[in-house]
Order: C-alpha cells, then structure tokens, then sequence
C-alpha cells in the first residue's frame, strides 16, 4: 500500500512521541486532513501500533497544551487502544510461556540465553505495547542438540533446521520457537566469523545479564552484544528482504537505555573489524532524523550530507518493504520449490541492486553469500 507524505509525516511524528516523548512539529496534524486510517496501517505494517498509540496518549498530556479530540477521532483513539490492549494481553502471555519455558528446561539441565524479542522490550518504558514476535533461544552446541530432542515431541510443526546456522523453528503451543546453536547471519563470513567470537564469549564468559520474570532469572546478551546483534539482526533483514521500524526502535531504546554504561572501544573496534560502521553511521542518522534518537545516544553519530541521503534512501525502502518485509508477502505455498526459488531470487537481485545506490561496496561484498544461502534454504 502506498501512502502519502502527510500520512508518513504523521505517522513518524506519533512514533517519536510514543519513543522518546518528542512532541516537536506537532501542529502539523492540524493542518489539513490526517487520513488515519492510512496511518494505523502504516503503523500495523511496522509492527508499531502500541507505539503509535502511546504517542497519540503522549500528545494528550496537559503540559503540552494540546486538546486530542483536534488531532485524533475519538474512533481512532478507540482503534488503537483496543489493539493497544490485545498486544499487552498477549505479551503478558508471552512473557509467561518464556519463563515457564526457561524452567522446564533448566529441570533438564538445558540452559539458554534469550534473544532479542523479550528481553530487548524491557528498555522501553511500556514493555508491554512492543508488538512481541518469536521467542529465539541461544544454546551451545550441547544444549542445542538437547533443546531439540526435548521440545520436537511438543511442537505441533516445525521448519527445516539450517545447518549452517544451526537454526530450527518450531511452534508449541501456538508460540513460535527459534533455536540458535550460533548467531551466524549467513550475508558476510567475515561478519560470522566475529559473530563466533561473541558467541563463544557469552557461552564462556562472565558477564551475562539477566530478566527477572515471575521470580524467573532469564539470561540475556552483555549490553554491547546485545546491541551488536539486534543491529547485526535488523541488518540482516534489509539486505535479505525488509527491515521495520521495530527493529530499528528496539536498537534504539537499547541505546537509550545504555547511554551510560556502554562501551564505545568495544563498538567501535567490532564495527571496524566487521567493516560496519558505514551501515551503523547511516541508520544512526535515520533514527535520529525520523525516530527522534537523541543525537548524545547514539554512539559514532555523524550528520554529514552522505548519511543523510543514506537516510532517505533506507526510508524509501523500509516504506516498501514492511516490517520484516510484510508488504511484499503473498501465499505461494502451493508453488513448487524451484517457483519459490526463483521468485525469492528475482526479488533478492532487485533488493542489491538497490541497495547498491546506498552501501555500493559492501552490497557487492555480501552479494554472493546472499545469493549462496539463499539457494541452499529449503
């Protein structure tokens, strides 16, 4: 679906108040005609309603002097408040299963670390409005092979496992469960190569942290590796078909969130060695221009006109694609596998060649592994 300036206008200024309270520009929703419900899709193809709708609460608060019933349509603010209120139903739930999860395991001597999706909620002020997904599971090569021989009975269906990756879905109980026996990305050996590196710190190393639930300790990623790879994660996506809001605003609350406890040596010579800083520094920009990410969080930040054309190319893109590339999805399951084959790699080229005219050097250096693991998943 295409929409209108006005209407990713509005929409960009509700998730900054809802992200970071940023209420500057607003009275740009009293001129003209806001087509709302243009932006609750927008909103819902970002995987960012609870944040829409906490920004259109933000707008209500008196100090600002606003009076909502000029902005939003009263059945617009009902809209988003019941979907508001079906994402924290279902987040309590979630959160729920992920502890119980966690015990059961750890009763049969499975330990694993939490990726992402729950444990990156927790930087935000409303934890429960964040649309919540999958729940990924990090285990060493022992509790990974333990981890499937235990969950597989239970799942009602499961994907073909990567074997590179060591990944394997599986849904249970209506959830879906990821394993990862590695943090590998599969678009650069180079960058997989320090992904190993990380991965055996965590397994090996001291510094984990953790979320409490229910007076359940869940393991997450150490601060810079956690966002390492919820960078590493979102960029994954845009190089291999679409990359959301969401992720770039998890990114972003975890910065906020660490402003002053991260470590810039640890980013920066992980960026440098990864040859990643050019993708850092032009996302840092897009959050910063278009999420309201204070420029004094985000580490390495630059506004130099390069990055900002970046910007806007990655804006253009994100618009298209949805949040994990939702607006281009379509049910080809009864296609053959070579249909499927040839469709995903007649999109993937077109993807690089665009993203050719943002990161030219690197989407030629990914290019191959792209269209190599794309070729070799089921």
């Amino acid at each position: 679906m295409k929409h209108n300036r006005c209407s990713i206008e509005t929409f960009f200024l509700l998730v900054r108040a809802g992200l970071f309270g940023r209420t500057e520009d607003t009275k740009h929703l009293l001129q003209g005609d806001v087509d709302w419900a243009a932006i609750y899709q927008l909103a819902k193809e970002q995987g960012v309603v609870g944040l829409v709708a906490e920004g259109v609460e933000t707008l209500q608060c008196e100090k600002y002097g606003i009076n909502i019933s000029q902005l939003v349509p009263r059945e617009w603010v009902l809209r988003f408040a019941a979907t508001t209120l079906r994402t924290e139903q279902r987040n309590l739930a979630m959160n729920t299963f992920v502890a119980n999860l966690i015990v059961w395991m750890r009763k049969r001597g499975i330990n694993a670390f939490l990726l992402k999706g729950q444990g990156v909620a927790q930087c935000y002020d409303k934890p429960l409005r964040r649309s919540c997904g999958d729940v990924d599971l990090l285990l060493n090569d022992e509790n990974y092979q333990k981890a499937k021989d235990y969950l597989l009975p239970f799942a009602s269906s499961s994907a073909a496992e990567n074997e590179y990756k060591k990944h394997l879905g599986m849904t249970i109980n209506g959830w879906m469960i990821e394993l990862h026996g590695c943090l590998r990305c599969g678009f650069s050996a180079r960058i997989d190569k320090e992904l190993d590196k990380v991965f055996r710190d965590t397994q090996y190393g001291d510094n984990a942290r953790t979320w409490t639930y229910k007076n359940v300790q869940i393991p997450l990623l150490e601060r810079e590796h956690d966002v390492l790879y919820v960078f590493i994660h979102f960029l994954n996506h845009f190089y291999k078909g679409g990359v959301g809001i969401k992720q770039i605003c998890d990114w972003c609350r975890q910065l906020w969130t660490f402003r002053d406890s991260l470590d810039f040596v640890i980013l920066e010579t992980w960026l440098e060695k990864t040859g990643l800083m050019d993708e850092w520094r032009a996302f840092g920009l897009f959050s910063v221009e278009y999420l309201g990410m204070p420029k004094s969080a985000m580490p390495f930040y630059s506004d130099a006109e390069k990055w900002r054309r970046k910007a806007r190319r990655i804006l253009q893109f994100i618009m298209k694609t949805g949040n994990m590339g939702r607006n281009r999805k379509d049910d080809k399951s009864d296609d053959s596998y070579w249909a499927r084959k040839t469709n995903s790699l007649g999109q993937r080229i077109c993807d690089l060649a665009n993203h050719l005219t943002i990161f030219p050097m690197d989407t030629l250096r990914f290019t191959p592994s792209i269209l190599l693991n794309g070729l070799r998943q089921k």
